[in-house]
């Protein structure tokens, strides 16, 4: 069927489900999806801020529902992917965007913080796309996308846990998407550089380390929330149908050699 290029992305009637929707790429994907017709399940350990989110959008007359997950508990996880299939009969896209960062030296961490960040990061994920994927099988297909790092990339220091949990996301993103590609599921991920969020917020107010990663960054800006959502889009389109286990950083030319 030729694909009529103008309506790519009218996502009308489309279920999607965005994990840690509640506050920075999480929510401007809530708002992207639902702008362009989406029903968006904004799932967040911060019921409140999801809430806030939802209410925000009911007024601008879109569609959305606010769900609480604990993303590192496999009993949650399976709690929210079966209610939201037995209210809105099957699951059309998958943002899995929730995560966690905690900054230290790697002779600093302890094991409560290793268990922490790949819970959410790495496990996390791979669970959340699990239960996702079963009803999609069962739907006849749709579209996961995982948020990376190009941190996934860079031997970043301070940033070891993290960096090892969105590496290993990259290559669980080649693994789903070789194992589900028959099953008409597409697996990509997204990679950002430096955006201004709550996870980066702390770091880049120091004007020094600002400064230091602005002159790494070839276009020399910080990435917006923005940036990332239109990249979601069109692996969420029919024009990505073709395109899977790729991950695509969204970093300014940080990673040119």
């Amino acid at each position: 069927m030729t694909i009529k290029y103008k309506n790519s992305f009218n996502f009308s009637g489309k279920i999607v489900l965005i994990t840690g929707g509640a506050s920075g790429i999480g929510k401007e994907f809530a708002y992207a999806f639902s702008e362009c017709g989406a029903k968006v399940i904004i799932a967040d350990i911060d019921i409140e801020k999801a809430e806030l989110v939802t209410h925000e959008l009911i007024r601008e007359n879109r569609i959305a529902k606010p769900v609480r997950v604990d993303i590192s508990s496999t009993k949650d996880i399976y709690r929210m992917v079966c209610s939201l299939v037995e209210e809105f009969g099957q699951i059309d896209i998958l943002l899995n965007n929730a995560g966690v960062n905690i900054r230290k030296l790697a002779i600093e961490y302890n094991e409560d913080e290793w268990n922490r960040i790949i819970d959410i990061n790495l496990k996390g994920a791979f669970f959340v796309a699990q239960e996702v994927a079963k009803k999609m099988m069962e739907s006849g297909g749709g579209k996961i996308i995982n948020t990376a790092s190009d941190d996934a990339e860079i031997g970043h220091s301070t940033l070891s846990i993290y960096s090892a949990s969105k590496a290993g996301l990259v290559s669980l993103t080649k693994v789903l998407a070789k194992e589900w590609a028959k099953y008409k599921i597409n697996v990509n991920a997204i990679g950002p550089g430096y955006l201004l969020t709550e996870l980066t917020k702390s770091l880049l107010s120091n004007k020094e380390k600002y400064d230091f990663i602005l002159n790494e960054i070839p276009m020399g800006r910080l990435g917006t929330p923005e940036d990332i959502a239109g990249v979601a889009l069109f692996l969420a389109s029919r024009l990505s149908d073709y395109i899977t286990g790729q991950t695509i950083y969204v970093e300014g030319g940080r990673l040119i050699h």
